[in-house]
């Protein structure tokens, strides 16, 4: 199946204290540009261990930033209903809080209203990660998910990776809470790894000179996976996004091409990424992540160009990506919704990292 070389490379973490180190994914489509199939693959051959559950009433639950995509398709495999956890603020709405507390950015939530609609039908929720270390964030989650409803739901966790300890393996089974993943790992030499890792990758600071892209594009019809989403219904919304941007926006004369997702903002680009590997493009995906992550010049090291961008959500907030090729084509994908000030500095930021190595920006908006 998955080995440890296929999943596993180890960066150095910056401004965080509780843990040096993050484990980089080169499958996953967030940090590292890869082929949107192999993820999505990747996605579908952990679903394929839920079988078990088949009958069962499921909700999957994604966790932000990193696993939502593989939380949406573990969902459209399983038949099930979808939501993610946000850092987001979405207006008029109340949350269920929790915390990751090793995260660079450690509050989480949920929307509690569509929870409240559907939590009496379900019969098992399932959360989506692409690594489970101790299973702490998890358990803060069951936590409140228990103090808000009946104590009668069951609890699974699927993950790319797992590297809890045994008495964390043993707390869960006691519980009942089945633990299913690609890949068991042990992360005693990661912390080791990190600190002997050289950070001297190059860093770009914000560009904010004046540019334009080659042509924006809002695109309507989103659904959004911070509210409760029948899974299949947003994959179709996917396919149907695929359809609009062929349309709206040449490609002529490109062969290699990137889609480029947004923070939390990912399976569209991967289903849009893949729909174009079918057609006969050479893609690759990845997405800006809150994550600051040093850059190192070593071969071995996964990351080694990093641009420090402003977020398009967030007025203010610093984001980064790594490690942009030179293609054909780029296309950002987005859902936010914002065309403020602090829209136009993470567009300007963004565009001209881009615009590094890459002529042909395209800029979409998949907007409600």
């Amino acid at each position: 199946m998955y080995t440890e070389s296929d999943l596993v490379r180890i960066a150095k973490r910056e401004n965080n204290k509780k843990r040096n180190y993050l484990v980089v994914d080169p499958l996953q489509g967030k940090h590292i540009p890869v082929s949107p199939g192999k993820a999505l693959q990747m996605f579908s051959d952990l679903a394929k261990l839920l079988g078990e559950y088949q009958g069962e009433r499921l909700l999957i639950i994604g966790f932000a930033e990193t696993a939502t995509a593989i939380g949406a398709q573990i969902a459209i495999e399983l038949g099930a209903y979808y939501i993610q956890t946000t850092r987001e603020n979405i207006p008029g709405v109340s949350y269920l809080f929790f915390s990751e507390e090793h995260s660079h950015a450690t509050e989480q939530k949920l929307v509690k209203d569509d929870l409240d609609r559907i939590m009496g039908g379900i019969d098992r929720i399932v959360f989506a990660e692409d690594e489970v270390t101790t299973g702490k964030t998890i358990w803060n989650l069951i936590t409140v998910l228990e103090q808000h409803y009946d104590g009668k739901l069951r609890f699974s966790v699927a993950s790319l990776l797992n590297g809890m300890s045994g008495d964390a393996v043993k707390i869960f089974a006691d519980k009942g809470i089945g633990l299913h993943y690609l890949l068991k790992i042990r992360h005693d030499g990661y912390p080791e790894a990190a600190d002997q890792a050289k950070a001297d990758g190059v860093c770009h600071q914000q560009n904010l000179s004046k540019a334009e892209y080659t042509a924006r594009c809002d695109i309507e019809g989103r659904m959004d996976t911070r509210r409760l989403t029948d899974a299949k219904q947003y994959e179709n919304a996917c396919g149907r996004l695929y359809e609009e941007i062929k349309e709206r926006i040449s490609l002529e004369g490109c062969r290699k091409l990137l889609i480029l997702g947004t923070e939390e903002f990912m399976f569209p680009g991967l289903i849009v990424g893949k729909r174009l590997e079918e057609s006969g493009y050479s893609v690759k995906f990845h997405a800006t992540t809150r994550s600051p992550i040093a850059a190192g010049s070593s071969a071995e090291y996964p990351l080694h160009e990093r641009y420090a961008l402003y977020s398009l959500y967030e007025e203010d907030r610093m984001i980064y990506v790594y490690d942009i090729e030179d293609y054909d084509a780029v296309i950002v994908l987005t859902d936010a919704q914002g065309d403020g000030q602090e829209g136009h500095r993470g567009e300007l930021s963004l565009l001209n990292a881009i615009r590094e190595r890459n002529n042909i920006v395209y800029l979409i908006r998949w907007k409600v």
